[in-house]
C-alpha cells in the first residue's frame, strides 16, 4: 500500500496496490491505521485503482477504517473502483454509507 498526505487539504490518500483477501487485509489495516494516526487527516480516501481482486475481507477492512476515521474526526471515501470491487461494494450496500470521490 502506498500513502500520500496533502497538508493543504488535510487529505490522506491510501492507494492499495495488492489483492485484498484474508492474507493481505491485516497488513493493509495495520498500515492504514498507522498513517491515519500519524497525519490525523480531515479526509481519508482509499484508492482502489490497482486492486485486481477483493473478497469479503475487503468489506470488513473498509468498514473498520470508516469507524476509525470517524473516531479521529475524519471522513472516509473510496476512489477509482475497479469493476470487480464496485460489484462487491454494490452487493454489500457499502456505497450507501461511504461515498465515491474523484481524485485529481
Amino acid at each position: 500500500m502506498e500513502s500520500k498526505f496533502y497538508e493543504k487539504d488535510k487529505l490522506l490518500v491510501l492507494k492499495i496496490t495488492s489483492e485484498i483477501d484474508d492474507h493481505s487485509v491485516q497488513e493493509i489495516r495495520r498500515r492504514a491505521d498507522y498513517e491515519m494516526e500519524r497525519y490525523m487527516p480531515k479526509k481519508v480516501v482509499f484508492d482502489f485503482d490497482s486492486v485486481t481482486f477483493m473478497d469479503s475481507a475487503g468489506i470488513g477492512l473498509v468498514i473498520g477504517r470508516y469507524k476509525f476515521a470517524n473516531m479521529i474526526g475524519a471522513k472516509l471515501g473510496v476512489s477509482n473502483l475497479t469493476q470487480s470491487v464496485k460489484r462487491i461494494f454494490d452487493m454489500s450496500g457499502i456505497l450507501k454509507l461511504i461515498p465515491t470521490v474523484e481524485l485529481n
